[in-house]
Parts: structure tokens; C-alpha cells; sequence
């Protein structure tokens, strides 16, 4: 079938068109696109609508939150390990750690070293730095739940919002410039959780680097850290944690 003139220039110019904003890939659906530097971000509000039928509102999640008093006494002191007066939880379980008590045994050995991977011994460790780490594996997993728990404390632990918003849209290092406290310490770290979660291993430059900067415990810790928010993105994906109606969804993800 042949073109007149004037539909030829149409194709022609809806072509170019295509080209300039895509570079010849077909544009994404509307609801799909992630938003970029100039198109700002607005967290989107959970809703009831959102909670799945299978989820119990006592935990948010596929089971509820077991009580101290349907466990026998040896599970009862693994509860007490995460539930009492100087722990983080000392108002109850919650989040992926209430269903950890599924599993009384598992819940009592990683409680201790989840304290220690986050805040190191008496507290001890750079919560800005340790936050920046758990945001970039949060984002490298897609964990919406993870992302949307720490966002805010990684920024009452001061980090930037410039660093904030290069992890919430996954940009490149390369392209991130001289952003306001983006030095070499914090390169790295986003270096070794990127390649931990994306990669078959960590680099050779990338492991001189954080060895040089942290030192062989330090590689360690942080990768032990990534590896701790792994394990608590799954336990989010196994039993389906959700956000609670009227919080606010921080990611950009479809």
C-alpha cells in the first residue's frame, strides 16, 4: 500500500518524535513509569482496599502475632529474649520479627546478632552509615515495606537527602556527581550492596576499596548487614507484610 505525502510526513515526524524521547524504544504505560529527577515523586497513601484477605490485622500479615501465653515455657524465653523492658521491642512484637516467633529457636540466635549488625556493641556504630546501607539493599530488593520503615530513620540518622533520593531512583554512581556528603566511605557501601544483591560477587576493585576504608571486620559487618535485610525481605515476601492503611508508600514501584 502506498503513502500519500502527507501521511508519509506524519510517520516521519511521529518517528523523529519517538526517537528524540525514547531513542527508539516504545514509551512505557503511564502507571509504569518510574518518576526521575524532574518528575517528582509523591508517596502514595495505603488504603483497606490495598490489604490482601489472607492478612490478620493484629499482625498485618499471613499469621498473627502470637501471644506470650500460647507459648510453652522454652518458647516463652525466646520471646523474652526480644520482648522486655531494654529492647527495641519492649512494647510487643511487631513487624517481620513477630513472625520470626514462629520459630522460636531461629528467633532467639538472630535477634541478638540483628541488635548487633544495626547498632554494633553498645551501640557503638555510625547509624547514618549503617542506615545508608539497609536503604540501598531495601531498594536493590524492590522492599517497599523495608524502604518505607527506614527512609525516615536514615534521615534522622542525618543522611543527606541528595543521597536519599540517588537511592530511591536507583541512579548510577557514575552519574551522581559531587553530591553534599557523598564521599568515598559512602560510595562504597553502595558499591558493596548493589554488587552483593546484583552481581555473582563483589568486585575485586570494589573489595580493595571497602577492606582500604573499613578494614576486614568492617567488610564483614557490612556484609553481614546486607545479608540481615535480605533475610528480613523475605521473611516481608513470605508472610506478606503490609503497611498499615493511611501510611505512606515511599518507593516509586508500580
Amino acid at each position: 500500500m502506498k503513502l500519500s505525502y502527507p501521511m508519509l510526513a506524519i510517520c516521519v515526524l511521529s518517528l523523529a518524535a519517538c526517537t528524540a524521547a525514547g531513542d527508539g524504544e516504545p514509551a512505557a504505560a503511564p502507571e509504569l513509569v518510574t518518576p526521575t529527577a524532574t518528575e517528582p515523586f509523591t508517596p502514595r497513601e495505603v488504603t483497606v482496599a490495598d490489604i490482601p484477605q489472607d492478612i490478620h490485622e493484629d499482625s498485618w500479615a499471613r499469621l498473627p502475632t502470637l501471644s506470650r501465653e500460647s507459648l510453652d515455657a522454652d518458647d516463652q524465653r525466646a520471646f523474652d529474649i526480644i520482648v522486655n523492658p531494654d529492647s527495641r521491642y519492649a512494647t510487643g512484637l511487631r513487624g517481620p520479627i513477630g513472625m520470626w516467633m514462629y520459630s522460636p529457636r531461629m528467633a532467639e540466635h538472630v535477634f541478638p546478632a540483628s541488635t548487633y549488625l544495626r547498632y554494633g556493641v553498645d551501640g557503638e556504630r555510625d547509624q547514618r552509615l549503617t542506615e545508608l546501607a539497609i536503604l540501598t539493599t531495601a531498594r536493590e530488593l524492590d522492599s517497599q515495606y523495608e524502604w518505607t520503615a527506614h527512609e525516615p530513620a536514615a534521615r534522622n540518622a542525618g543522611l543527606e537527602e541528595e543521597i536519599i533520593e540517588l537511592l530511591r531512583f536507583g541512579r548510577p554512581l557514575a552519574d551522581a556527581g559531587a553530591l553534599p556528603g557523598l564521599g568515598a566511605r559512602e560510595r562504597t557501601i553502595i558499591r558493596v550492596a548493589r554488587e552483593l544483591i546484583n552481581e555473582p560477587k563483589v568486585s575485586a576493585e570494589t573489595f580493595v576499596e571497602a577492606q582500604t576504608l573499613f578494614g576486614n571486620k568492617g567488610v564483614m559487618d557490612l556484609t553481614g548487614l546486607v545479608g540481615y535485610y535480605t533475610f528480613v525481605n523475605y521473611t516481608l515476601k513470605t508472610f506478606d507484610l503490609q503497611r498499615t492503611p493511611g501510611s505512606q508508600l515511599l518507593l516509586p514501584l508500580p
